[in-house]
């Protein structure tokens, strides 16, 4: 059999042992693959720059060059370094030395002696992988090719608007990590002495971040609503702070337009609520931004009352105003459709996808309150969200005193181990907890955070769910059966650049305690961190 280029997935496998090469050979072979094997690394090399293989098997131990050095050869040329490598190895190996060759580019191990499923799952599971960026790729030329006439058809436009939606849903988690490195490393450059000038492009660089944080989470709050997955989660909230806040994060943006941002708010508003506090900021950052973007001059006033009141309950109601371009009556009635401008000629003054307030209308009767808009061209436009929202028996607080920046206490005499394969990532975590006095022990991957722990006394661990080697849903079921008592009942705090609903209840059904997905804010990280060691302290 000849290799089809078009069509099969090329694999190598590179081994001193005949008898295993053989072995492996009638194992894996099948329709759709196309297997070389050979004894020599040096052979492999020249394989590899022969042919396009996808896959490759290397063992560790092999005669003239090690498998590392293969490995590092194949890497290291732009031509073979696409290929995914496994590392076959009968060696036993501690943690440091698998991350080694993780770092230099192996994507997993096999163990010898090998064991048939694992190894036909880890291949099996590289072969998916590449089926599914060939498919990926296939569709972005299709996409492509098609995009001019399917922009002609109402029909055909709606299917590129899900195909968009389905695509960045999928790629959310390769957004959402490098974007976490960026908010921690504002967080980190805030902490540090700056000047004037400085905290304000500090500031602006904030809004920016969560702008673009903002953009992800509506293109896969949009799909999870037409999904019908969306859920609505209340607990108590502190309504002023809130609004308060998020007139704070905007306001660098409108300083920079030269815009007044002023908040108002009733004397006997209720400080505590029961509300879905995110939900409710999408609702009010989105309003506001966007009266920002459309104002050039003026400004936009957030105003929140209490306009009925009940034993239990309160009829709330946020009202933006802003003195900006306007909308005709014919721009108000497609104002909420995804993708769409109020007018023809807005994109190319303003920008904007056109997706915030389409999820903001739907978000907002999905909590069961009404938003309405009311505007006039050229003197501006009103947006008014009223809702029901249950009394909690906090003490009322008065509405001209807010903390807008909290001071986090110290958590001296707390160890954590802090589960991470991003070094960035890593780095900025482990800087945020030392400002809080709290010792960190990394660990890069499940395999080694078990090893850690194994040897060590941690108060809490903080688990990535995406690694290489094990990831962090198999590492908290080891944990949770696997380890002695006293370590057993470690809290865990599962984290993730994945929103998506079934990850979470992943990681809640091995064992993690509590979830927080990338970025984080410190204080939301701060909050779960101290109410878990409280809940163990009392157990």
């Amino acid at each position: 059999m000849t290799p089809n280029h078009n069509e099969d997935i090329n694999i190598l496998i590179a081994d001193d042992n005949a008898d295993i090469l053989l072995s492996l050979k009638s194992l894996l072979e099948r329709d759709g693959l196309y297997i070389f094997t050979t004894t020599s690394p040096h052979r492999a090399v020249q394989i590899c720059n022969e042919h396009d293989i996808s896959i490759a098997l290397f063992d560790v131990k092999m005669p003239e060059i090690s498998g590392y050095e293969l490995l590092e050869l194949v890497k290291k040329n732009p031509l073979t370094k696409h290929t995914m490598v496994i590392m076959i190895t009968g060696l036993s190996m501690h943690s440091s030395d698998v991350v080694e060759g993780l770092n230099m580019g192996a994507v997993d191990y096999l163990f010898k002696p090998l064991d048939l499923h694992i190894t036909i799952a880890k291949v099996n599971s590289l072969i998916n992988l590449v089926n599914y960026q060939r498919q990926i790729k296939r569709q972005n030329i299709e996409l492509e090719k098609s995009r001019q006439e399917l922009s002609e058809a109402v029909e055909q436009t709606q299917k590129i608007r899900e195909a968009k939606e389905i695509f960045l849903a999928n790629m959310s988690h390769e957004i959402r990590t490098p974007l976490t490195s960026i908010i921690g490393l504002n967080h980190l450059l805030k902490q540090s002495p700056l000047n004037a000038d400085q905290q304000e492009l500090i500031k602006l660089m904030e809004y920016s971040s969560q702008s673009l944080l903002t953009l992800v989470n509506d293109i896969l709050e949009s799909a999870k609503i037409d999904a019908g997955k969306i859920t609505i989660n209340r607990a108590e909230t502190n309504i002023i702070n809130l609004v308060q806040t998020i007139c704070n994060l905007s306001s660098p943006i409108a300083k920079e337009k030269g815009l007044a941002l002023s908040c108002h708010f009733d004397t006997d508003l209720p400080s505590a609520i029961l509300a879905d506090s995110l939900r409710l900021n999408q609702i009010l950052l989105n309003i506001i931004n966007n009266a920002i973007k459309f104002t050039t001059e003026g400004g936009v006033e957030v105003t929140l009352k209490a306009i009925q009141k009940e034993p239990n309950r309160v009829l709330l109601q946020f009202i933006i105003t802003d003195t900006g371009i306007g909308i005709s009556q014919s721009g108000i009635s497609k104002l909420f459709n995804r993708f769409e401008q109020a007018e023809v000629k807005t994109w190319e003054k303003f920008g904007g996808t056109g997706l915030g307030l389409s999820i903001v209308k739907r978000i907002s009767e999905l909590k069961g309150g009404e938003l309405t808009v009311l505007s006039t061209p050229g003197q501006g436009t009103t947006f008014t969200f009223t809702n029901w929202y249950t009394l909690t028996n906090s003490e009322k607080t008065d509405a001209s005193v807010v903390n807008t920046k909290p001071t986090l206490s110290k958590l001296s005499g707390i160890k954590i181990l802090l589960v991470e394969d991003n070094p960035i990532n890593q780095f900025i975590t482990t800087r945020i907890l030392n400002e809080w006095d709290i010792h960190v022990d990394t660990a890069v991957n499940g395999l080694a955070a078990l090893e850690n722990l194994a040897s060590n006394h941690y108060h809490l661990i903080l688990m990535d769910t995406h690694m290489p080697v094990m990831d962090g849903y198999e590492a908290t079921r080891k944990i949770r059966t696997e380890m002695p008592a006293s370590k057993r009942d470690t809290p865990i705090i599962a984290f993730s650049a994945s929103v998506i609903e079934s990850e979470i209840k992943e990681a809640q059904n091995a064992g993690a305690n509590d979830f927080i997905s990338k970025p984080f804010e410190p204080l939301t990280l701060h909050s779960k961190i101290v109410n878990l060691l409280a809940t163990k302290q009392l157990a």
